[in-house]
């Protein structure tokens, strides 16, 4: 399953996403892997790297993680983290250009849909 994270300058809302998100796609039981990445290092309002290289690692599955952020300095805090990353996993982490909630919620959907049959 690829994993998601949600980076916000604040965590109550990178955190509540990431309930949102669980709740909707949950299917059979399965945790869905996504992570909050929200805040700075301090506990404040903020994005900071290794929080998101942190939440990228817990969110991989083997399959890739997609990285969905708020505000231009979230995406640039993704895209450092994902720098200091390894591969083979660097190379399947993608930041999507979607909005936070909705594309956070779309990719959920997507995420636990994929391998059922239709």
């Amino acid at each position: 399953m690829i994993g998601i994270v949600v980076v916000s300058h604040s965590s109550k809302v990178a955190e509540g996403i990431c309930d949102m998100v669980k709740q909707i796609s949950s299917r059979d039981g399965a945790e869905m892997p996504i992570y909050p990445a929200g805040g700075n290092a301090q506990g404040g309002l903020g994005t900071d790297p290794q929080k998101v290289l942190d939440a990228i690692k817990l969110a991989d599955q083997g399959e890739g993680v997609v990285v969905l952020a708020d505000l231009g300095s979230g995406v640039i805090s993704s895209q450092a983290a994902i720098a200091m990353l390894e591969e083979p996993l660097r190379s399947r982490v993608k930041i999507a250009d979607a909005p936070i909630l909705e594309g956070a919620v779309g990719a959920g959907v997507e995420a636990a849909a994929d391998g059922e049959s239709t």
